[in-house]
């Protein structure tokens, strides 16, 4: 840690946040929620000049940056540039729909390398820049337990990402890291526009959420809030779920409402 005169430096002495995917969608809601409570927000997206809009929009001393998650070299050169580090959250993620039979290994590798591979090289960095007490909150799914068909990538890949954020809590715990996840189900974000095109696919998943309402990104981001808050100390290791209770049901066909789509003249 930095000091000036044996005193803390001023940068050292704030409390400092980074969100991956802060561009849009539930980034942006957490990062909108960290300034809000005061502390200093990196926003860095793959899309740069839209994290540079979004740091404008939170004003002084946020601040955006570029990342490629996939890219170590990259999330090195970022952590480097913004650290020391209270808060890291991970919000970067894509998505895909195809029959296992029928998907390019090349798709299913591209899921799977932002949603896991990005994942853990961010863990990977975090954990390296992270001062003892910090927090690392990732995004898994409610596909990390409910399986959908046409979704074998991003099923997976959450799957795979919610056993890393426990992996990373062991790691880190003697530090006094804490390392968790929330795990939504369908939330109205850029991401799942495409989604809402497809008919039938939006109302099975209503249909199946007892609370009977698709999520919002600030429903997200209050939920990062309070992992990373005090009022969590004690919690590490959690995949918080939040779906309104959909995980308790079934999950939308959304291949078969593909399909249809599809064949429809």
């Amino acid at each position: 840690m930095t000091t000036v005169g044996g005193r803390l430096s001023e940068r050292d002495s704030e409390r400092v946040a980074l969100v991956v995917g802060g561009a849009s969608g539930i980034g942006w809601a957490v990062a909108k929620g960290f300034a809000a409570q005061g502390w200093r927000v990196t926003i860095a997206d793959l899309n740069a000049d839209a994290a540079g809009q979004r740091a404008g929009e939170l004003g002084e001393p946020h601040a955006g940056a570029a990342v490629d998650v996939t890219d170590e070299d990259s999330v090195a050169a970022l952590f480097e540039r913004v650290a020391p580090l209270d808060i890291v959250v991970n919000t970067a993620g894509i998505g895909g729909v195809g029959r296992i039979t029928e998907l390019p290994v090349e798709q299913f590798r591209s899921v799977v390398d932002v949603c896991l591979v990005g994942a853990f090289i961010v863990a990977k960095h975090a954990g390296r820049h992270l001062r003892d007490g910090g927090s690392l909150v990732s995004l898994t799914s409610l596909n990390a337990r409910l399986a959908a068909s046409g979704m074998s990538a991003y099923c997976a890949a959450k799957a795979g990402l919610a056993m890393l954020t426990q992996v990373a809590a062991l790691e880190l715990a003697p530090r006094g890291i804490r390392v968790n996840a929330v795990s939504p189900g369908f939330v109205d974000t850029p991401l799942t526009e495409g989604v809402k095109l497809v008919p039938g696919t939006l109302e099975e998943y209503v249909d199946n959420t007892p609370l009977g309402r698709i999520g919002t990104p600030e429903d997200v981001a209050d939920a990062v809030l309070f992992l990373v808050s005090d009022k969590a100390s004690w919690m590490t290791g959690a995949v918080l779920d939040l779906n309104g209770g959909a995980h308790l049901k079934r999950y939308p066909d959304v291949l078969a409402h593909v399909e249809r789509m599809m064949s429809t003249p």
